[in-house]
């Protein structure tokens, strides 16, 4: 009977400990139910702060930045200090602005290709003989 006692007694204190162990009050967790927006809004808060930081880091932006006399570390700052949703719409405005100022050439070039296809059609016709290569029917 002593043999019995003392191999459980290591058994029943463990047992003990561990009644005292679930018994013990629990303190409940608040869940709630995540929007899609917010882990949406999250992310593109996250691609816009990259986004600008990688614009802060190119040299010729360093360079407009310091000619206007303005810190490059403490415009990152500032940018790493704004809201989520301020940095998209700084970033949305950014996306939004032209490369490359005016298009003149474009606007040369399209005049350009018409002048053109209007002279070979007219070729084509009979009507001009501009271009040797097009033979009128």
């Amino acid at each position: 009977m002593k043999l019995i006692r003392k191999s459980l007694k290591p058994v029943s204190i463990g047992v003990t400990v561990l009644m005292l162990v679930i018994c013990m009050p629990v303190h409940s967790v608040l869940a709630a139910m995540i929007k899609t927006e917010t882990v949406v809004d999250t992310s593109r808060g996250q691609e816009a702060r990259e986004y600008l930081d990688q614009l802060l880091t190119r040299e010729d932006v360093r360079a407009a930045l310091i000619a206007r006399g303005i810190d490059p570390l403490e415009a990152k700052a500032r940018v790493n200090s704004l809201s989520d949703a301020e940095v998209i719409d700084i970033a949305d405005q950014i996306e939004q602005l032209p490369a490359g100022g005016d298009s003149f050439l474009g606007i040369v070039l399209a005049i350009a290709i018409l002048v053109f296809l209007v002279l070979v059609i007219t070729d084509i016709t009979g009507h001009t003989d501009v271009f040797p290569f097009i033979k009128a029917q």
